[in-house]
């Protein structure tokens, strides 16, 4: 473990806020809205979790934006129309959350430099990834994924001088997507799920459909967060609330579930391993 996790990662912006893109300025300029917005979505059973779980992992993900440095003026928030972000599907092959769509990354491994490091290694060896184009921006607070145990710090960065991108290794990652943002957001994409476990609710939360990509999770209600705070929001259907399986097989997703997607830890299998998506 490097030093500087051992005192914690520096939270907020890691450059002056001249070097960020005035359209992501928003996400900087108070680093504790993006987490409070995914709290809120989460509701109480998040709050309790990321007060009692003591035994999570740690864990960063690389939240890469692309686009290009100007705002533009035909649309929330500036978000201009090459905007993109970079978003991995697992393999079906994989035991755990197989096929679901996820930012690359991963938990802390010895040396990483955490969690810039640990973000930045994750994504290159799952998508090919070549560091030198990307500034990074800013660290967000982290927060409890319940269903996996990890304490997820997102780091944030622009895409300066997008590059290839590629699956890397077939057994962990299916495909390797740079979706349009405005593609994302668009209302027509965006609704959300739920799911019942013995009739009762389990899950709700909001999910994107686009390029053949059903985002939802922990990755869906990231994206959702952070376009609500940095005003790129598009108004959308929000009572558009669809049972999961059914948005899984209109999507002709691969994607697998079982009762450790939607519970908390302590209601999970034995043995069940979760990941950051």
């Amino acid at each position: 473990m490097s030093a500087d996790h051992a005192g914690g990662p520096t939270l907020g912006p890691l450059v002056p806020t001249e070097q960020i893109p005035p359209w992501m300025r928003r996400l900087t300029d108070d680093v504790t809205a993006v987490t409070e917005a995914v709290l809120r979505r989460g509701g109480d059973r998040t709050r309790w979790a990321s007060l009692l779980d003591r035994n999570r992992r740690d864990a960063a993900v690389l939240v890469l934006v692309g686009g290009s440095w100007h705002e533009a003026f035909d649309h929330p928030g500036g978000l201009p129309p090459d905007a993109e972000i970079l978003l991995t599907e697992r393999a079906p092959t994989l035991r755990q959350h197989s096929g679901q769509v996820a930012f690359p990354g991963g938990g802390l491994d010895p040396g990483d430099e955490f969690p810039v490091g640990t973000a930045l290694r994750e994504a290159a060896e799952e998508t090919g990834l070549v560091p030198e184009g990307v500034d990074i921006i800013a660290n967000l607070p982290s927060f409890p994924v319940p269903v996996s145990s990890f304490d997820v710090t997102p780091v944030l960065a622009h895409w300066r001088e997008p590059g290839e991108v590629r699956v890397v290794d077939t057994g962990e990652t299916a495909r390797v997507a740079r979706v349009n943002l405005r593609s994302l957001l668009a209302p027509e994409n965006r609704f959300q799920v739920q799911r019942s476990v013995l009739g009762a609710r389990a899950y709700r939360g909001p999910a994107f459909m686009v390029d053949g990509l059903l985002v939802w999770g922990f990755t869906g209600g990231l994206i959702a967060a952070m376009s609500e705070v940095a005003g790129w929001d598009v108004p959308w259907d929000k009572d558009d609330v669809r049972p999961l399986d059914e948005a899984i097989e209109a999507a002709g997703s691969p994607q697998t579930i079982g009762p450790s997607a939607v519970l908390p830890a302590s209601m999970r299998r034995d043995g069940d391993e979760g990941g950051v998506r």
